[in-house]
Parts: structure tokens; C-alpha cells; sequence
């Protein structure tokens, strides 16, 4: 009897401590299944091929730059490829640089070194022609008698080596010195004033009253007029 007891307990405990497990693994389930996975946040920022724009716009390069200073030596270094620039310090070491001079002021250009080879400095116009015979003779090396002294004159263009006028020439730009701008100013000037005065010279005319007649001058009866006296008299 004792034996069946305690065979039966077994079985009861065997039973229960199945279905305790079962409700434990199914309660595991339920729960992950309940829950959605949690995602890991994702620091990589995502890849953007097209640069930012840039908004600023980048300043164009004046070609023209500052006037030469009047009275300077404009020295170059003559290669078969190009004018190089040695003086004034604003086209050192610049090829075939835009020279910008005041109209009417002096200067003087010229090549003191060179490669060897045979170059000449002229100055030109717009057509290509030497202005005013402002060119060197062909020479091996520079020097004084490489130099041009002149003017400058709005007529000038380029400064060119004959031999190699295909890379050695650059270009020259002429500035107005400001006196005619003055000039122009003072006749505005003055024209305005001689209108002023010309105005104010009609107007005054137009206002002056004029020669009164010489009936107003006199009486009503005229200068000759006769008049009555109080007797009823005339009277001259």
C-alpha cells in the first residue's frame, strides 16, 4: 500500500513539475515575442556625394591693376617665351604682364637680360603699327641702348619683340591723369554760371518798366493844351 502511495506522489510531482515547465518556457516565448527588438541607434550619418554649394563667389582678378608710378623703369627679362617682369616690384617675375600707365606721363622700358638669343622691344597700336618709332635694334644682350624713353599716349597697345612676337608681347593700358576730367569739370562750370548770367540778364530786362508816353508826361489836355481859368477865360 505504501508502495502505490508513494508511486502515485511520484507521478504527481512528475506531472506538475512537467506542466510548470512547459507554462514557464511558453511564458518565455509570449514575452519575446510580445516585445519587438530594440534597435541600435545607427551614428554613422548617411553619405552625401554632392558638396555643399558655396555661395560666395570668388573675387575676378583685375588684370589691369594700379598705374605704374610716372618716371618708373620698366625692366624686363627677354626669353624667346616671354617677357619676364624684373622691375617695378607690382610684374616681377609675372610673364608678358598688362602694363597700366597714365596718359601723358613719362616712362621708360627696355630688357637688361636675355637668353642669348636675338630680341628687340617695340611699342604698337591697335593696328600693329611702331608708334612714333618707339623700337630697338635687334641685339644678343640688353642694355642701355635696349631701353625706349616715352610718353604715354592712348594710341599705345603692346609692347612686342619682333622676332618673337607670338609669345613675347603683352599689353598696355592707358589711364587718363585726372586733368582732363578737371578741365571738363571747370567749363560745366562755367557754362553753367554764363547761363546763370544770361537768365538773370532777361529777367531784368523784362522787369524794367518802359519810356512812358508823352501823353502821360502831360496833362490831359497835353503840353499845348488850352485851360480855363475861373472866369471861364482860356488860358494857354
Amino acid at each position: 500500500m505504501r508502495d502505490t502511495t508513494r508511486a502515485t506522489r511520484r507521478k504527481i510531482l512528475k506531472i506538475a513539475g512537467a506542466v510548470g515547465a512547459t507554462a514557464f518556457v511558453a511564458g518565455c516565448n509570449d514575452n519575446g515575442n510580445d516585445e519587438p527588438d530594440e534597435e541600435e541607434p545607427d551614428d554613422e550619418e548617411p553619405a552625401n556625394d554632392e558638396e555643399p554649394a558655396n555661395d560666395e563667389e570668388e573675387p575676378e582678378d583685375d588684370e589691369n591693376g594700379e598705374a605704374i608710378e610716372p618716371g618708373t623703369r620698366i625692366e624686363f627679362d627677354g626669353q624667346t617665351s616671354g617677357w619676364v617682369g624684373i622691375e617695378p616690384e607690382a610684374i616681377a617675375d609675372e610673364e608678358n604682364p598688362t602694363l597700366t600707365l597714365e596718359e601723358g606721363e613719362e616712362y621708360e622700358i627696355g630688357w637688361e637680360e636675355g637668353d642669348g638669343q636675338q630680341h628687340n622691344i617695340e611699342i604698337r597700336d591697335e593696328d600693329d603699327e611702331v608708334v612714333d618709332d618707339l623700337e630697338t635694334e635687334l641685339a644678343e644682350e640688353g642694355g642701355d641702348d635696349q631701353f625706349l624713353e616715352f610718353e604715354a599716349s592712348d594710341e599705345m597697345a603692346t609692347y612686342v619683340c619682333q622676332p618673337h612676337e607670338g609669345t613675347m608681347i603683352g599689353d598696355i593700358e592707358i589711364e587718363g591723369n585726372g586733368e582732363d576730367e578737371e578741365d571738363e569739370d571747370e567749363d560745366e562750370e562755367e557754362a553753367e554760371e554764363n547761363g546763370e548770367d544770361e537768365m538773370d540778364d532777361e529777367n531784368g530786362a523784362r522787369g524794367r518798366p518802359g519810356p512812358r508816353g508823352s501823353d502821360r508826361r502831360r496833362g490831359r489836355g497835353g503840353s499845348g493844351g488850352e485851360r480855363r481859368g475861373r472866369d471861364g477865360r482860356r488860358e494857354r
